[in-house]
């Protein structure tokens, strides 16, 4: 028997109030499993909602996130979504977590420029919104899993231990392992190393086994309204605004050098708390080359290499081939791991890391620190290492085994 359900009753976006009615004796012969898909109103989201609603397991909501926004691009998205929602005839509601939003992902990002650091939103967006509050929102309404337009994989693995919930009945416990997506050039899995297993455990990742152009005929084929929409770019509650031009919102304007790797003053910046490490554009460092003109063969661009807020200081190394641009060893800290690992009696003698978004997957070697942190030692130097971003890794099979966040 699995247990009764709660009724929802909630607001959608331009609809009435819903209750949703299940069967007065669920039993495991009748009952369907209730997804609620996370519909940000894209070509992807929206393919997965259709994929589900036409499985006759399921039943099927549509919800649309609502978060912070800056550039009013929230209330369109909403509304393809919902548009899609209609078209495939499955209930539609918006859940609001924008104070939430705001207090956990938008001010997270700004203490962290502020504190010199290059935080990842999209990082902290699944860790507390997607899979943290609105994940608990959905099971408190019944819900058996949650379904993302993440292009990532996710095994289920039953172990030959038992979890004894009662005197008499023992479970085998099963452990969820994310592993990179079919298609390579679209795998979001950096982006979801926090999720734990309590977590895993109510997700569905239905596109990971798909390529984008098989998403896309999909979607045509089924007449989803937004089967020819162009992908979305950049952080998302920003839209169209710069980092930057939201960070002066927030942060002072407050003049300061920049300096060479040997200490030479070679120029002026706006703050140091504007810049990231492996930052080409915006040192106008090169003004001093005009007239030879940029294409000038001696001239080589200049790359962040370091921030010191406290001192206001930007430290820059000359040309992309510069030794200063690199580390062959870095430590993470805040790590959470895979639990196969800790059946291992140590880590695998190689793993494969990925320190950014669709970087080239790096041989590197994992050990612990007496600190309670870990360090990575990578085959070849890796090149803009930025405390704050995350490091992700992998075993050779792309099976993820954990990530962490860079702190040196």
């Amino acid at each position: 028997m699995q247990k009764n359900r709660k009724k929802i009753s909630t607001t959608a976006s331009s609809e009435k109030s819903r209750t949703v009615k299940r069967s007065k004796v669920p039993t495991s012969k009748n009952i369907k499993k209730r997804i609620f898909v996370m519909m940000s109103g894209g070509v992807d989201s929206s393919t997965v909602a259709f994929l589900l609603s036409k499985n006759k397991k399921y039943e099927v909501f549509g919800s649309f996130i609502k978060g912070y926004n800056i550039d009013g691009c929230q209330e369109k998205e909403a509304e393809d979504a919902r548009r899609v929602a209609e078209f495939l005839n499955i209930p539609f509601y918006v859940i609001n977590l924008e104070e939430e939003y705001r207090k956990l992902v938008v001010d997270y990002m700004i203490k962290g420029y502020k504190n010199g650091i290059t935080p990842n939103p999209d990082v902290m967006c699944n860790k507390e919104i997607k899979f943290g509050l609105f994940l608990k929102k959905a099971l408190e309404l019944g819900a058996d899993y949650v379904a993302t337009g993440h292009y990532v994989r996710l095994s289920r693995k039953t172990s030959n231990s038992k979890h004894q919930i009662s005197n008499k009945v023992e479970l085998p416990i099963v452990n969820y392992q994310l592993i990179i997506a079919k298609d390579k050039n679209k795998d979001q899995s950096y982006f979801l190393w926090t999720l734990t297993q309590d977590q895993l455990k109510h997700c569905l990742f239905p596109i990971g086994e798909y390529t984008k152009p098989e998403i896309r005929k999909i979607a045509a084929k089924a007449n989803l309204p937004t089967a020819g929409k162009k992908d979305s770019q950049g952080i998302c509650f920003l839209g169209k605004i710069s980092i930057k031009e939201f960070l002066k919102q927030h942060l002072p304007v407050e003049k300061g050098n920049i300096i060479d790797v040997n200490g030479k003053k070679i120029g002026k910046h706006d703050g140091a708390w504007f810049y990231t490490i492996g930052q080409r554009h915006g040192l106008d460092i090169g003004e001093r080359n005009k007239g030879q003109g940029i294409k000038n063969s001696n001239f080589k661009p200049y790359y962040v290499v370091g921030k010191n807020v406290k001192k206001n200081l930007i430290i820059v190394a000359e040309g992309e081939k510069n030794p200063e641009l690199c580390k062959k060893e870095i430590e993470i800290s805040d790590c959470n791991f895979n639990p196969l690992l800790f059946g291992l009696k140590r880590f695998p003698d190689e793993i494969y890391v990925r320190i950014r978004y669709r970087q080239v997957l790096a041989p590197a070697f994992l050990h612990s620190l007496s600190s309670g942190k870990y360090g990575i030692n990578f085959e070849k130097p890796q090149k803009f290492v930025a405390p704050g971003q995350s490091a992700v890794f992998y075993d050779k099979n792309g099976k993820m085994l954990g990530g962490g966040i860079i702190c040196s």
